[in-house]
């Protein structure tokens, strides 16, 4: 989690001693902020997180039952863990 935080706050404002859930919260408040008033900064934040826009896209279209910023969130989150397993799969090689 600690290595999550750290990735995350790169592009956000985060408390240190936050959960997961928290932590989920908070982008989730973050990102539909971004969505209503400041478009080109979360194109500009998914873009540096390198989160995939073609599966976003998907995923906007065909979930049901979380709102717009709840997937992006989770998108989001999931992205940089992706990042990090790698670092890790690479750091021990």
């Amino acid at each position: 989690m600690t290595s999550l935080l750290k990735i995350i706050s790169k592009d956000f404002d985060i408390p240190e001693n936050i959960n997961e859930s928290q932590l989920r919260d908070v982008l989730i408040k973050t990102f539909e902020y971004l969505v209503e008033d400041d478009f080109s900064k979360l194109l500009q934040i998914l873009y540096k997180a390198d989160v995939d826009q073609y599966k976003l896209k998907e995923l906007l279209a065909h979930t049901e039952g979380k709102s717009t910023a709840e997937i992006i969130a989770d998108a989001y989150i999931e992205r940089q863990r992706a990042k990090i397993e790698t670092w890790k799969k690479y750091s021990q090689a």
